[in-house]
């Protein structure tokens, strides 16, 4: 149960920055709940980061 807890502490932290993270990126909002699964961070870090490699080439 306090596993659990924690999980979901963390998960919104890392929810809360990405609300606000991906739509300059011109990812939309809601992909930040991909932030409850496991990797699902890590996933989002990868895509930001990608995007972020092509405004930087214009």
């Amino acid at each position: 149960m306090m596993g659990g807890i924690w999980w979901l502490i963390l998960s919104a932290l890392t929810i809360i920055p990405m609300v606000k993270i991906l739509p300059f990126f011109g990812i939309n909002k809601y992909w930040c709940l991909l932030c409850l699964v496991p990797f699902g961070t890590i996933a989002l870090l990868w895509w930001v980061g990608m995007k972020l490699q092509e405004l930087e080439r214009r």
